[in-house]
């Protein structure tokens, strides 16, 4: 049953972002471009390493330490993104969010930043999560609206109507 949206409708979300939060949005972008694939068959590439060295009747456990290694910490890199961006933010505590027709705004007790919709090129809805992705080619900026923020269950309805009478769903 659509929402309908009222052009002075604001839905409002207060949360403290967490390494859950961010690694959404990295392998939600991830997925947009297509870049668990790249990361999928590099796992595997190096995990078949892993096990035909480990196979091989002259190779050395550093060898297959190596490979091993390196299938792991290609499979780890959205965790070790998602790490370091959590490091980026964190320090600035408590983020009290508002999406409005004019686009969404972020304030910390830091910073505040207004992101207009022309920004984005559309989102993506994970279970707990709003992901909206901006407009440029390589996806540089993702803003995660985690839905736990909301007042209430019932603000969930409103703020996809609202997100979705702006963007296309990707």
């Amino acid at each position: 049953m659509p929402t309908e949206i009222r052009e002075t409708e604001t839905v409002e979300l207060a949360y403290t972002p967490t390494r859950a939060d961010i690694l959404t949005g990295v392998l939600a972008r991830e997925r947009l471009r297509h870049l668990h694939l790249v990361r999928w068959a590099f796992v595997a590439l190096f995990t078949v390493g892993a096990v035909l060295t480990l196979a091989a009747p002259r190779s050395s456990a550093a060898s297959v330490v190596l490979v091993a290694f390196c299938a792991a910490f290609v499979w780890s890199l959205p965790r070790l993104q998602a790490h370091h961006a959590l490091r980026t933010v964190s320090w600035q505590g408590e983020y009290r969010t508002s999406v409005s027709a004019t686009g969404v705004t972020a304030e910390t007790a830091h910073v505040a930043l207004l992101q207009r919709w022309s920004l984005f090129r559309g989102y993506r809805e994970t279970r707990d999560h709003l992901v909206l992705f901006s407009r440029d080619p390589n996806v540089l900026l993702v803003e995660i609206l985690p839905l736990r923020g909301l007042a209430s269950p019932e603000e969930a309805d409103r703020l996809r109507a609202l997100v979705g009478g702006r963007l296309p769903r990707l």
